[in-house]
């Protein structure tokens, strides 16, 4: 994926066609940022191995690992 610098995780993956990013922990019913300022914790992903990061609040950088997140992870 290309992002421009400068842009947050979020930002990057919405224009980059992400459909959701995580599911909820009881029905699984797909999440997407939602506030874009850290309120909502709906854009919670997986980063370079670190569960529950919120996508908002990081900033692209290169070699980047994001995965979805599924259910609930310890923080």
């Amino acid at each position: 994926m290309v992002a421009r610098e400068g842009d947050t995780l979020a930002a990057a993956l919405l224009a980059g066609g992400a459909g959701f990013f995580r599911a909820t922990p009881v029905s699984a019913s797909p999440r997407a940022p939602w506030c874009m300022m850290g309120v909502c914790f709906d854009c919670l992903v997986e980063v370079d191995g670190v569960a529950s990061r919120q996508a908002c609040l990081i900033e692209v950088r290169e070699g980047m690992r994001v995965r979805r997140q599924h259910g609930a992870k310890a923080l």
